[in-house]
């Protein structure tokens, strides 16, 4: 079958990479890999950064709810909403660490309400003064659910991946390890958080990325295609931030962080926009890289213009349902705050103008933009590598090839239909409708002595189907082929 039906261990058919795509590959990806892993060096957080001062002296310890004893509820100050009746009470827990304590039950708005049996997690106060309870019930303890979830998680995603999901798994520990010990503790240390972002997501993509998809010429267009987005979603932002003058403070949490961390809220924003479009800028790229190289497969005869093309029209239905899904994902995320803004019967102009709705208005747009940039510059770079291993045009007949038809009857190896003239996957000849080929008689036609070749004077050019569907649409129009030497004949009369 030679050089056009290479299979690599990545997505589909590998297309052979050329050693100039190789090399020019390895010249951008190895400086860009040695320069994250240098930022990564330098700005690595030493030692844990100090507890924010409202939790110290509090930790948490684990107990579980035997006794749960209702009482009236009290009188609630005018205007105040009325406690639910099952959170007013005791509870009796017996901690972990041994003992059982008696606390009252939280009656807040919004508290939880707890039963018998339920695990709870309290906060312990060893320092407490005479007469103040050491103990406080704050909420239910979630480890069992969430280990549950988690596990089947897992086993659904080995389950339909495989090998290729058990690398993707490993991929999400390496992120969760990277933001938990680089990018938070970095970004609490002091550092840029701009600049933190921009290491963090350059080391989990050329990690998770070569990890998950394999060390090949699709993946590290990919790879690069992401680099360029990334790097345009981070200009964006920028310009973004402070054009619009977001201060990146829109809750207590935030502004907690400027006023006891003394954290830059701006660039903590512009980091957070610049992670959260990591997220799906790879996706977008990986599909990208994986659609070209797999019609570049199907398509030796197609150059860079049709790859392109054709790689773009798919890129442009992906971007169409992913613009829906992050304005759903946001708007999802601030519902609540919707809501309030609906009660409150403000006019649209005003709460779009809001710091909170602004800011998130400003992650759609930004993140979408970097999208749509994803998808031509991943196309081009995917087209650039994989059209120029397309192999030459077959040449026509001649009458001193030995054949009744010139060399255009005898099996090419650059045919773009497979390494015979009739393609890969339709065989005459071998008791099997893909067997190992043509049998070679005396003559060297590639047909059996004394029979009529069909004639194929050049190679047509793939149709529209063949172009989207690859081997699913020539299969069917090779079993619609006649199979036996006297339907060849009657084929081949004029």
């Amino acid at each position: 079958m030679g050089a056009n039906h290479a299979h690599g261990h990545g997505h589909g058919t590998a297309v052979p990479a050329s050693r100039r795509a190789v090399v020019a590959t390895l010249a951008v990806l190895l400086p860009l890999a040695a320069a994250t892993l240098a930022a990564l060096v330098l700005l690595w957080p030493e030692g844990r950064p100090a507890a924010a001062p409202g939790q110290a002296g509090f930790e948490r310890v684990g107990g579980t709810v035997t006794a749960v004893v209702l009482e009236p509820c009290g009188e609630t100050p005018p205007g105040t909403p009325e406690p639910h009746p099952a959170t007013c009470g005791k509870a009796t827990i017996a901690v972990d660490h041994g003992g059982d304590v008696t606390l009252p039950l939280p009656s807040g708005p919004g508290s939880q309400r707890f039963a018998a049996g339920d695990d709870v997690v309290l906060l312990h106060n060893p320092d407490a003064e005479e007469g103040m309870p050491a103990y406080q019930l704050s909420d239910h303890d979630r480890s069992a659910p969430l280990l549950l979830l988690g596990a089947a998680f897992a086993l659904a995603v080995i389950a339909f991946g495989r090998w290729r999901g058990l690398t993707a798994l490993a991929g999400l520990a390496i992120t969760f390890v990277l933001l938990l010990t680089f990018v938070i503790p970095g970004i609490l240390a002091g550092e840029p958080p701009m600049l933190v972002a921009i290491v963090g997501s350059a080391a989990i993509m050329l990690s998770v990325l070569f990890l998950t998809h394999g060390f090949t010429l699709t993946t590290s267009m990919a790879v690069l295609g992401t680099l360029a987005s990334l790097a345009v979603t981070g200009v964006l932002s920028y310009g973004v931030i402070g054009l619009a003058k977001l201060s990146g403070i829109t809750d207590d949490n935030s502004f907690t962080l400027d006023m006891s961390m003394s954290i830059d809220t701006q660039g903590l924003l512009l980091a957070s926009i610049m992670i959260g479009a990591l997220g799906v800028l790879d996706d977008v790229t990986v599909t990208q890289s994986v659609t070209v190289s797999e019609l570049a497969a199907a398509n030796p005869s197609y150059g860079f213009r049709r790859l392109y093309r054709a790689g773009s029209r798919i890129g442009r239905a992906h971007i169409a349902s992913v613009i829906n899904t992050i304005v759903l994902a946001y708007a999802g995320a601030s519902l609540p705050l919707l809501l309030l803004f609906s009660i409150g019967d403000q006019p649209l102009g005003e709460v779009l103008t809001t710091p909170v709705i602004a800011q998130e208005v400003a992650r759609s747009v930004v993140g979408t933009l970097g999208l749509i940039a994803a998808v031509p510059i991943t196309t081009a770079l995917a087209a650039l590598v994989t059209s120029r291993h397309a192999p030459p045009a077959p040449a026509t007949g001649s009458p001193a090839t030995g054949s009744p038809f010139g060399a255009a009857a005898q099996p090419a190896t650059g045919s773009p239909r497979g390494s015979d003239s009739f393609g890969a996957d339709s065989h005459v000849g071998t008791g099997s409708p893909r067997g190992s080929g043509y049998p070679f008689s005396q003559d060297g036609t590639g047909f059996p002595t004394g029979s009529v070749a069909p004639y194929r004077a050049e190679a047509a050019p793939p149709t529209a189907e063949e172009s989207f569907f690859g081997d699913d649409a020539r299969a069917r129009q090779d079993a619609d082929r006649p199979r036996s030497r006297r339907g060849r004949r009657r084929r081949a009369r004029p």
